[in-house]
């Protein structure tokens, strides 16, 4: 089954990435412009004998470049909306990869692997052209070479989930020293905000999706799972299901975060007087307070954490 992937843009970009010709215009990078400088070493060990990387230089020359795009296969990887979405201020664009195939049916779909050593295989399959010099052994280096560059990175990334679109160029267009590659509005399944996106961004972005004809949500953290979710315009509840944002089937009837349980509210909202004035009785801080001996204790606690006795003061 095909799954939806995602886009994470800076709320500055709202006018450039969505036009008024209802296209959604996306930057594609070139691999010597990656922000992994370190990709290319994950193809094979390069501390290999001078004769046989002379031989893998030979045979692979220079890695084709091809104009690539890049998205995430999760709308709620905290971490992407952090360096992405300028801290959880901008917005995500949700697309249908099967459409952006149909559309563009001569581009190449990949997940991008995590490694922290180059491929093993590769380099045997490196040594085998080498000894045995059959064209079918170059050609399979050339092809795994090509593959490893493209969809790999160290596994530091692996936060980020990543799924690349290499894309012909003749689908690209330049705008100054930018490559870019126009998606029409079919491509499109939704538009999302982040948590702390500002009232005026959260209008502009709203408005395009209903110019683009999708769905518009918006992210929420919640208070009982680091797992965030989404709302839509009337407050429904959505999670991101591992394919798609699909509607919560259990949720909080008060705050509308997910539930696991069959629960009409979450642990939180079921707060009520008599929890908060047991909660207040148990707190023992309250009775040194009331006799003017917390700080006391406070500062005596912190002296003990900074290895200081009394005595020794």
């Amino acid at each position: 089954m095909t799954k939806n992937i995602y886009k994470y843009v800076g709320p500055e970009y709202i006018d450039r990435v969505i036009g008024l010709d209802g296209k959604v215009t996306l930057k594609c990078s070139y691999p010597k412009d990656f922000n992994d400088p370190y990709e290319l070493f994950l193809t094979i060990d390069f501390k290999e004998q001078p004769e046989v990387l002379a031989f893998y230089a030979e045979v692979v020359g220079e890695l084709p470049q091809f104009p690539t795009t890049c998205f995430s296969r999760s709308p709620a990887v905290i971490p992407m909306w952090a360096h992405y979405s300028r801290n959880l201020t901008g917005f995500a664009i949700e697309f249908d990869e099967s459409a952006l195939s149909e559309e563009f049916p001569n581009t190449r779909f990949g997940d991008v692997d995590y490694a922290d050593v180059p491929d093993e295989d590769l380099t045997d399959m490196l040594y085998r052209a080498y000894e045995l010099g059959k064209p079918r052994y170059l050609y399979f280096l050339q092809s795994g070479v090509f593959s490893t560059a493209y969809y790999t990175k160290a596994t530091c990334w692996s936060y980020e989930q990543e799924r690349r679109m290499i894309v012909p160029e003749k689908e690209t267009r330049q705008a100054g020293k930018l490559t870019l590659i126009d998606v029409p509005s079919n491509c499109l399944k939704s538009l999302l905000c982040g948590p702390r996106a500002s009232q005026e961004t959260k209008l502009a972005v709203r408005d395009k999706a209903a110019q683009l004809g999708c769905d518009y949500f918006e992210l929420k953290i919640g208070k009982s799972s680091a797992i965030p979710y989404f709302v839509d315009p009337s407050g429904t509840p959505f999670t991101f299901n591992g394919i798609g944002i699909e509607k919560c089937a259990q949720f909080c009837r008060s705050c509308k975060e997910p539930l696991e349980s069959e629960a009409t509210l979450c642990s939180w909202c079921q707060i009520d007087e008599s929890h908060e004035d047991e909660a207040a009785s148990r707190n023992i801080f309250r009775a040194l307070a009331k006799h003017g001996m917390l700080d006391e204790y406070l500062e005596g606690m912190r002296d003990i954490g900074r290895g200081i006795k009394k005595s020794d003061a």
